[in-house]
């Protein structure tokens, strides 16, 4: 199928679509994940993947741009909600060097930043091993991915 959109979709409590991203789930707060929810995900889907990308990061590496935020994955097709603060499943390594939540916090002066939640549904259970970043990752998963949709948030560091 390669990348894109489809009918699924993924909301939070914690936030709005555009709207921002409240002061826990960053880094200038409690730096919790927000709740997250999903529904008309396909029948097929075996598994889910997460990933929180901030595109507006003045971060250019070869081949690679931004600043990834969580890589999340290994969740079971049964499940279609992530609490706040989840550690559940499978992490990947952030661009802050951690495995799990990093939450936004834009440099200082930098102006509002979008924060891209993608959720990705697969035909099949992966079983992929902890620790892999967003670009290896997207590379294993792009085979298997059969709808993907995203949520977007916004946060300006105060």
């Amino acid at each position: 199928m390669g990348f894109a959109l489809s009918n699924m979709q993924l909301t939070s409590t914690s936030f709005k679509t555009a709207g921002a991203i409240p002061k826990k789930h960053t880094g200038e707060g409690e730096d919790i994940s927000p709740a997250l929810t999903w529904s008309d995900a396909p029948d097929a889907a075996k598994s889910f993947a997460l990933i929180c990308h901030d595109p507006d990061a003045p971060l250019i590496l070869p081949g690679r741009y931004g600043f990834v935020h969580w890589v999340l994955y290994n969740i079971p097709g049964s499940i279609s909600a992530l609490e706040p603060g989840s550690g559940d499943y499978t992490q990947g390594t952030n661009d802050f060097g951690n495995q799990g939540y990093g939450g936004p916090m834009p440099p200082e002066g930098h102006g509002t930043h979008h924060y891209f939640f993608w959720l990705l549904a697969l035909d099949k259970e992966l079983n992929l091993e902890p620790g892999l970043n967003m670009w290896d990752l997207l590379q294993s998963l792009e085979p298997h991915t059969i709808a993907m949709n995203r949520l977007v948030g916004t946060y300006q560091r105060g």
